[in-house]
């Protein structure tokens, strides 16, 4: 197995909560006040969140389970991206997911833009891979079937045409907007973290699902 190529810390972030938003979808922030710091993820499972939730979580400064514009912007910096990068970057993020996860009884004054992480599975689009459950939650046996049912050059690894035919098999019927969003994220994320054979690592795969890279990252970074 090849030696990995580690994904750019800022371009990374900001694909990651745009394909933890977007690869498939929870509703439970009962552990947020008390979620640990940037670089530690919280636990899932029983009173806690998702690990669709850790990824958005992540940005929320104050634990209030809403996460503002500065707040994303604040986060993609203190992950390596630069001010006018993160700016933008925050921008496009908060102004495509916020719309979709405001309550319907949100305060009339509050943004359009801000992320409300209870609802964040409402932002979910099709022909997704599945390895997110209803509310949020990894499935790696959904994980381990991809790689197992795709990888055949390598085991736990997908080359570039692999990866093509994971997201083909994955096509629903008359989704456009799923299959350009999905090719989209897949193939930003083998060009950030493919290793030096031109593989996309089934490990690297696991830590965009399980919520766990953007605290490495911050982490790192210290």
């Amino acid at each position: 197995m090849g030696a990995r190529r580690r994904p750019r810390p800022g371009a990374a972030a900001a694909l990651l909560l745009l394909l933890a938003v977007s690869l498939g979808f929870g509703t439970c922030y009962a552990a947020a006040a008390a979620a640990p710091a940037a670089g530690v993820a919280p636990n899932s499972g029983a009173g806690g969140m998702t690990e669709l939730q850790k990824h958005v979580a992540f940005f929320d400064r104050d634990r209030d389970g809403i996460v503002t514009f500065d707040e994303t912007y604040q986060g993609l910096r203190d992950v390596g991206l630069g001010a006018v990068a993160a700016k933008a970057s925050a921008a496009l993020i908060n102004a495509a997911i916020g719309p979709k996860t405001r309550p319907d009884n949100a305060n009339s004054s509050s943004s359009r833009m801000d992320i409300y992480i209870q609802n964040i599975q409402k932002g979910k689009h099709g022909s997704d891979t599945g390895a997110y459950d209803a509310q949020g939650r990894f499935v790696p046996a959904r994980l381990d079937e991809m790689f197992a049912k795709h990888a055949k050059t390598a085991p736990n690894a997908m080359t570039k045409d692999e990866l093509d035919e994971m997201l083909k098999a994955n096509r629903e019927s008359n989704d456009v907007n799923g299959w350009v969003a999905a090719k989209a994220e897949w193939e930003m994320l083998y060009d950030l973290a493919k290793d030096k054979d031109g593989r996309l690592q089934k490990d690297t795969a696991r830590a965009v699902y399980d919520g766990a890279l953007f605290y490495q990252l911050a982490g790192k970074k210290g």
